[in-house]
């Protein structure tokens, strides 16, 4: 199964649209997993439209109608990962102990609002990752999203996909 993690889209506030690498890699994988500041909800429509499934949760920039179609934490076990994708996971110290106390029973965590690319892994197992941002790089070199496979219930082959400036 294949993943596209992406999060902090800001449409149409940081960008007119999302970049077309990321477009391409969304209508080529099974799952979508976006972890909020959609900001518009045509950005929602535009990838439920295109997505094969997504799980998405909404983001501290989201408004009523996005709040009101989206959870603050989306769970989800595609073929058998057991995923939770929140918006904001708190400050960088500490974050992958506070993380894996908050969810023990969860193989992956997806979050955003840094805009900064994140990848560990606590001791407990739990695998949290932030694609950063494909819109607004903020002090990154590049925006970015990340893809991964999801095989026979494990998470392999976890990619940050830097996207032209």
């Amino acid at each position: 199964m294949r993943l596209v993690l992406t999060t902090d889209t800001h449409l149409p506030k940081r960008a007119r649209d999302l970049p077309a690498p990321l477009w391409d890699a969304i209508d080529e994988a099974d799952v979508v997993l976006h972890a909020g500041d959609w900001v518009d909800e045509a950005t929602l429509d535009a990838i439920e439209a295109r997505a094969d499934r997504l799980i998405a949760c909404f983001g501290n920039n989201d408004g009523p109608g996005l709040r009101a179609r989206l959870p603050e934490i989306a769970y989800a076990s595609p073929a058998g990962l057991k995923i939770a994708v929140l918006h904001d996971s708190g400050p960088s110290t500490g974050r992958t102990e506070r993380m894996a106390a908050r969810f023990p029973d969860v193989d992956l965590l997806v979050f955003g609002h840094s805009h900064i690319p994140w990848d560990t892994t606590a001791p407990s197992g739990l695998r949290l990752l932030n694609p950063g941002s494909p819109t607004d790089r903020r002090r990154q070199p590049y925006a970015t999203y990340m893809t991964a496979v999801v095989t026979d219930g494990a998470l392999v082959d976890v990619r940050l996909h830097e996207l032209p400036r």
